[in-house]
């Protein structure tokens, strides 16, 4: 068994290499819940479900255009609970990805799910497809966040699933969000320095947005909920990212990626910005002392 405060040695050499995601979204397959802020097929702009012929032909588009001799590839399913998935679904889209993983077409095969979705049958399955890194939406560490969002597990549930994954030697991955409802500056700060314990290879920060078609979307409507400005999204967000890099986890990605005819459709209100990441990290370079 790894060390949790140790990063997996994947994840330790593959910061130092160029590598290319080939996403497979699979939208709302398989998850049990409908959680406050989520639908996922505006998010992620996919309205279908995703087969394994689906799968195959998103592979081969990518690969036709990577340049395998300067780039590692890794397929990413996103977008939904994927191992909440009926398991014969489930191992479809993986063994499609194992045979691109088993002829040296791919390096690495990932995915997201949620934290009461792991159990050691998943993982021995999981390891089985050779699957190589496991990225978890926590959201929040504050159970009283997670009952108000509906996410429908619990702290103590992550806190299981990441020992589960380490006991398996994944790379792991965390996912929180600020601005949620019931959610204020101390519980964001309380989830990242949670998270930190937990020792994951990297994390994703997302800033609330509310969506057409969700619960959240509902609450605003009725001016039961106020989205955080995109000033105090960044003012949020610049002291969570100085605490992950005093703590050398890498942060993938801070701030929602949404296409601009979701943008334009979808997305009625909340601190989104195509170049959140930029503005936060202008907070800090301001906040932080200068050498004289």
């Amino acid at each position: 068994m790894r060390s949790r405060t140790q990063p997996t040695r994947r994840w330790k050499d593959w910061q130092m290499k160029k590598f290319k995601i080939i996403p497979i979204f699979v939208p709302h397959r398989g998850c049990p819940h409908q959680c406050s802020f989520c639908n996922q097929r505006h998010i992620t702009g996919a309205a279908c479900d995703v087969t394994a012929h689906d799968a195959r032909q998103i592979i081969e588009k990518y690969l036709s255009t990577i340049d395998t001799n300067k780039h590692r590839a890794e397929v990413a399913f996103y977008g939904g609970s994927f191992t909440a998935i009926d398991p014969g679904q489930q191992n479809e889209l993986l063994d499609v990805a194992l045979e691109y993983k088993n002829a040296g077409k791919i390096q690495g095969i990932r995915l997201s799910t949620r934290p009461d979705a792991i159990s050691c049958e998943i993982l021995d399955n999981l390891k089985s497809k050779k699957v190589t890194e496991i990225e978890l939406g926590v959201q929040s560490m504050c159970d009283d966040v997670l009952l108000a969002n509906k996410r429908g597990h619990t702290a103590a549930d992550v806190q299981r699933a990441v020992d589960l994954i380490r006991e398996y030697d994944f790379s792991l991955g965390l996912q929180m969000m600020v601005g949620l409802l019931g959610d204020s500056m101390e519980k964001s700060l309380y989830t990242a320095k949670k998270l930190i314990e937990l020792s994951p290879d990297f994390v994703r920060i997302y800033p609330t947005l509310v969506f057409r078609d969700t619960d959240l979307y509902d609450e605003y409507v009725a001016g039961r909920y106020a989205p955080l400005t995109l000033e105090q999204a960044a003012q949020t967000c610049a002291p969570l990212v100085r605490l992950f890099e005093q703590a050398s986890i890498k942060i993938i990605r801070l701030g929602l990626l949404v296409t601009e005819d979701e943008a334009k459709e979808n997305l009625v209100a909340g601190p989104y910005h195509p170049r959140f990441r930029e503005i936060v990290y202008d907070i800090i370079e301001k906040d932080s002392p200068r050498c004289i």
